[in-house]
């Protein structure tokens, strides 16, 4: 009866301890210098402070040091990761390395796809409706057009494009269709390709079309996120377009976007559709570690919202998103 219950009582503890056991996560990120990812990490280590959970932040420039972080995540024994791939097509190498090492992996902003472009669905997912805010920043160019009385056929559209990028693809793509959709004349909207998803690239990439492209006395821009925006902003003020002859509405609402609009004098940066960074850094920590921890998978896909902000709503728009 004594070994009995000696037994019960070795067996309950080891129970407890695992139980006890404290949640690590990681959080991995393609570009970490980016505004963007360095809010979403923030709102993570929030997550961490207020859970109790410990949190290893690493940049994954490509698929090398992907597969080497989460190795490396096993090795600090850590129970999953959220991750945003240098490359989404790294979707199954990814889930073959999490199921290797026994981790949990939630993936953010870029969906995981495989070998034949399909979604990982065994992966849950947050992201945003890249084609629905793509429209909200098509939409908001055409109300600025029409606010400023503009003739369209005046007026080029640079498309700051990353096409590889389903996401990136997407957004601009809804901006352009909004803007079709609105009488803008197709024939006026001139694809910049950038290398990099930054802004010395987006810089570059319009840099090219605005030489081409010299008739028009009045430019738009849009792009994948507020970066590529501003490479355009900038290409423009440097061939002596100022800001009431150019509107550039970005994707993101982070740091770039903020020093932009709090500057002085405004810029041909109107404006930012917000997404929040604060959504898919707290959050999908938190519902790893809910899963981790027993408490049930995340869903199979959120998908988060945006708002227009500009230079006169700016306060109002990270107040409702939580900034």
């Amino acid at each position: 009866m004594k070994r009995t219950l000696l037994a019960a009582a070795v067996l309950c503890a080891a129970v407890w301890a695992h139980a006890a056991e404290p949640v690590k996560i990681g959080f991995l990120v393609k570009q970490a210098e980016e505004p963007w990812f360095q809010d979403e990490w923030r709102y993570a280590e929030v997550a961490a402070k207020e859970k109790g959970f410990t949190l290893v932040k690493i940049g994954i420039p490509n698929g090398e040091k992907t597969m080497a972080a989460i190795d490396n995540l096993a090795a600090q024994k850590a129970q999953g990761f959220v991750i945003c791939a240098p490359d989404v097509k790294l979707g199954k190498a990814i889930e073959r390395a999490a199921k290797r090492n026994n981790l949990k992996v939630v993936s953010v902003d870029d969906r995981l796809v495989d070998g034949s472009g399909k979604p990982i669905e065994s992966i849950p997912h947050m992201g945003i409706s890249g084609y629905q805010i793509g429209k909200q920043v098509g939409e908001g160019l055409i109300a600025e057009i029409k606010a400023r009385k503009w003739n369209m056929a005046e007026v080029g559209a640079i498309r700051v494009a990353y096409d590889q990028l389903p996401t990136g693809k997407e957004r601009t793509t809804g901006a352009v269709d909004a803007l079709k959709a609105a009488g803008f004349p197709a024939a006026n909207i001139i694809d910049a390709p950038q290398a990099k998803t930054d802004t010395e690239n987006a810089f570059n990439a319009a840099n090219i079309a605005l030489t081409k492209n010299a008739k028009f006395k009045y430019w738009v821009a849009v792009g994948l996120n507020d970066e590529a925006v501003l490479g355009a902003v900038r290409a423009a003020e440097g061939r002596g377009i100022k800001a009431d002859s150019m509107i550039g509405i970005g994707i993101g609402g982070a740091k770039a976007a903020e020093n932009e609009l709090n500057k002085p004098q405004p810029t041909g940066f109107f404006g930012s559709v917000m997404i929040s960074a604060r959504e898919h850094g707290y959050q999908t920590s938190i519902n790893l570690v809910n899963w981790i921890s027993g408490k049930g998978a995340p869903p199979a896909e959120i998908l988060t919202k945006g708002m227009l902000m500009t230079r006169a709503n700016q306060a109002q728009v990270r107040k409702a998103m939580g900034q």
